[in-house]
């Protein structure tokens, strides 16, 4: 068996900031606790949550690592005890309360699925976060079926790319915005059927034409602000509006009036805060009906940039700039 070290780089925060307030540290090895795998990290996905926690805004729920990062792939290389499904040596993905922009890094085996088949672990570090949101917040509280119509905002962000391409994969017509031309091709290269450009067309007006003035069926929002009552005008009656974060804001003023009339459902949720059991069943409804999309080849994560752990800071640089195109990744092997 490999020696493991006692210590290990990751990425600490000392104080909130802007991406220079990520720096390399050197911490103990952390340890395994009952039903936990201790993961030798080779890649971690980087996500808005992390943007807000470096900001101070989104602290680790009571229990977890203060060290960023929510998704990672690796190599099991120790077990805590009454681990039943993984051994040392599996290659599995995983979604994480915090901790993945590490050399390595703990995970309760329930929340921990096996890298896809074909796989590289750069392309498995970006799976979980995206699309344990996708499913829980499309499929599960939205309620999306096939033939049915699905809005997504921001096309080209990690979660974009996946709602459009497990959408389409379910047999519904999707429609996203984005930000410029290039990123619309992209996202129709995915295969959206619409893409529309929020700097140069109105959303509402773009969606009734496409459905002959009936609205969308069901909205993933991560824009908040002004986009809320704009969301309303576009669903469809009995439409449902799933909230998963407020970049232009949370707090506003607006007529509810639409939410009587058309019967509609605005929820929302969060990830990180769930217990281990909620997202082992998210897991488990995952490896069921997704993972063999992936084995198969049917849905590849959009990886657009790769930096090494000691550049974190970069990776949030460019995730600010909103300048990518699908995922942003960690290698933590360098």
């Amino acid at each position: 068996m490999t020696r493991l070290p006692v210590t290990m780089t990751c990425i600490g925060l000392p104080t909130p900031g802007g991406p220079e307030a990520l720096v390399p540290e050197t911490r103990p090895l952390p340890q395994p606790k009952e039903g936990e795998l201790l993961i030798h990290v080779a890649a971690a996905g980087i996500n808005r949550p992390d943007v807000l926690q470096r900001q101070g805004g989104y602290p680790p729920p009571q229990g977890a690592s203060d060290v960023p990062g929510l998704e990672i792939a690796g190599t099991v290389v120790a077990l805590g005890s009454e681990v039943q499904r993984y051994r040392v040596g599996d290659v599995i993905c995983a979604l994480v309360p915090g901790g993945g922009y590490a050399e390595y890094c703990t995970v309760h085996e329930s929340n921990a699925l096996p890298v896809p088949s074909g796989f590289s672990m750069i392309e498995a570090a970006g799976l979980p976060e995206t699309f344990f949101t996708v499913w829980t917040n499309v499929f599960e509280r939205g309620g999306l079926k096939a033939g049915e119509t699905l809005l997504v905002h921001g096309g080209t962000s990690g979660i974009g790319t996946t709602a459009i391409m497990l959408g389409k994969a379910f047999g519904a017509t999707v429609f996203v915005t984005a930000g410029n031309a290039e990123k619309c091709a992209a996202c129709l290269n995915l295969g959206a059927d619409l893409a529309i450009d929020y700097r140069a067309q109105d959303f509402v007006a773009e969606v009734k034409s496409a459905t002959g003035g009936r609205g969308v069926d069901v909205i993933l929002d991560m824009v908040g602000g002004d986009y809320v009552a704009r969301n309303y005008a576009a669903a469809a009656r009995d439409g449902r509006i799933v909230q998963i974060a407020y970049q232009k804001g949370s707090k506003l003023e607006i007529d509810l009036m639409p939410l009587m009339i058309k019967r509609l459902i605005h929820t929302g949720s969060t990830l990180r805060p769930r217990s281990v059991a909620e997202k082992a069943a998210i897991a488990r409804a995952l490896e069921e009906k997704v993972w063999p999309l992936l084995s198969s080849g049917r849905i590849r994560p959009q990886i657009h940039a790769v930096f090494p752990l000691k550049d974190a800071s970069k990776a949030h640089e460019m995730l600010e700039s909103s300048a990518h195109i699908g995922k942003i990744i960690l290698n933590c092997g360098v």
